[in-house]
């Protein structure tokens, strides 16, 4: 039997039996980073047949909203987003767990039809605009940032003409129409699931109910 890698076995910290049920919900719209690290963490949960989507929102704290309300059983955020620790300090929430999740390959792409030059005003997420830097060639200089809600919310933003290139992915990229100018490369991300803190207690509580009480000693 082969020895299972690093990931493999980083992958599975601390998601307990509990967390594989119930619907993900993470930031959207399709073709975000954390939409595919929610696909394959759905698979992982359920099977590699599963055909469960996850529920894709404006914002982190629009998805954490309808996990507390009931409607989605787990949060997933990424760990590289400015404001994760909000989650982890929420009284509403628990971690579940955590998991490594490589994501898409990363470029600076617009559209195949238009013809980019000089300094260009760019879409991005705030968390990877470190690797616009990194990946903008050398004949280009970024006048402006944009930030955006999403990769994907980038990418549209250079589809309708509002910057002239975005920071996004490839599913993103190829959803609406863009052609890489840079060259591309992922990120290693570490991913955190939570989940209500009400629902985990519950289950602890109803676990601790079905255990048979201890026999009373008998007096010698």
């Amino acid at each position: 039997m082969q020895e299972p890698t690093i990931q493999q076995r980083f992958l599975d910290i601390a998601l307990p039996t509990a967390a594989t049920h119930g619907t993900v919900a993470t930031l959207g719209p399709a073709g975000t980073s954390s939409e595919q690290a929610a696909r394959h963490l759905l698979q992982r949960l359920h099977g590699e047949d599963c055909e469960l989507g996850p529920k894709l929102f404006h914002s982190y704290e629009e998805a954490s909203a309808a996990v507390i309300r009931g409607a989605a059983g787990l949060l997933l955020v990424a760990n590289a987003y400015a404001d994760v620790y909000e989650f982890y300090m929420s009284p509403a929430l628990k971690l579940a767990g955590a998991f490594y999740f490589q994501t898409p390959q990363y470029g600076i792409a617009t559209m195949p039809d238009r013809v980019v030059s000089g300094p260009i005003r760019i879409a991005s997420h705030p968390a990877p605009v470190p690797l616009i830097e990194e990946l903008l060639p050398e004949h280009l200089d970024a006048k402006e940032i944009v930030l955006t809600s999403s990769t994907s919310a980038a990418a549209l933003a250079t589809r309708s003409g509002q910057v002239d290139a975005a920071l996004t992915t490839r599913p993103s990229a190829e959803r609406y129409g863009l052609s890489f100018i840079s060259r591309t490369r992922p990120i290693e991300m570490l991913w955190s699931v939570f989940r209500l803190a009400a629902a985990l207690d519950d289950a602890a509580t109803s676990t601790v109910a079905a255990e048979p009480a201890a026999a009373e000693p008998v007096a010698a």
